[in-house]
């Protein structure tokens, strides 16, 4: 009798549908009772399998009430020929369901057969791009230090070729000092040599410019032209009036001619 609100769906509370209690009288059957073992989510709501069960199952009742009764040799001798070619159905509608699942299960198995071996070929894809990376890694650097060995055999080759017979050259001082390439002028950091060390001794040092008396006698030394100065002011390149101020016309005259120009 009172009424409640919520803040979820019906949707989200739903729960299997209710089946309420039943009472059977006695000497009938109801039809509806061959499905009391179908629940929700396992066969209900039915479906295409489900209705064919209700189907032999009606089929199955409808057989049993055509069956003779067993007052007699003959009728006992036909029933028995009916139940045998019924059994003989049933197990060929069994054999039929079964080769049924066979094929599903065989479809499922080759589904996860050939996921099994995607993911086999990813792996062994990424195994081999790895390998693949890592030689060429090693190759890399093999031929970095291939290289290097040849360039210090090649400066062995041509020292020792300078040094023929075992005698060495004497050192040409005048040579040395006329060549401006040479080791005296730009000497190799490679032997020990390191020009940003004694940079300071390439630092021109004057007298007229480090000290404030070479300072006052350079400037003593100059002459006035070139002390003092004459600015002369620049002519205006239109034309203005008394006030300075440039009229439109004589700017526009400046701006024509320019871009005539």
């Amino acid at each position: 009798t009172l009424g409640t609100q919520t803040d979820y769906r019906d949707g989200e509370a739903q729960t299997d549908p209710y089946s309420p209690e039943y009472i059977v009288h006695s000497g009938s059957v109801p039809e509806l009772l061959t499905l009391a073992t179908l629940t929700w989510g396992h066969g209900l709501p039915a479906g295409l399998e489900e209705m064919a069960m209700i189907d032999r199952a009606r089929e199955k009742r409808a057989w049993e009430a055509s069956l003779p009764p067993m007052d007699s040799p003959s009728n006992t001798a036909k029933r028995l020929k009916m139940m045998e070619e019924m059994e003989r159905k049933e197990w060929a509608f069994r054999e039929q369901e079964i080769e049924k699942l066979q094929k599903i299960r065989l479809e499922i198995l080759k589904k996860m057969l050939r996921r099994r071996e995607e993911n086999q070929d990813k792996v062994d894809a990424k195994r081999l791009c790895d390998h693949w990376q890592n030689r060429q890694s090693a190759r890399e650097e093999k031929i970095k230090k291939i290289r290097h060995d040849c360039a210090l055999m090649l400066r062995k080759l041509i020292a020792n070729r300078k040094n023929m017979m075992g005698k060495s050259d004497k050192r040409d001082i005048i040579k040395e000092y006329t060549d401006f390439s040479s080791q005296t002028y730009a000497p190799l950091s490679r032997i020990g040599f390191f020009p940003d060390n004694n940079s300071d001794c390439y630092v021109v040092k004057n007298f007229y410019l480090n000290t404030f008396a070479g300072l006052c006698e350079l400037e003593a030394s100059l002459p006035k032209s070139v002390i003092q100065l004459k600015i002369k002011a620049p002519k205006p390149k239109c034309i203005i009036t008394k006030t300075g101020f440039i009229k439109r016309s004589a700017r526009l005259e400046a701006e024509l001619a320019q871009v005539h120009q």
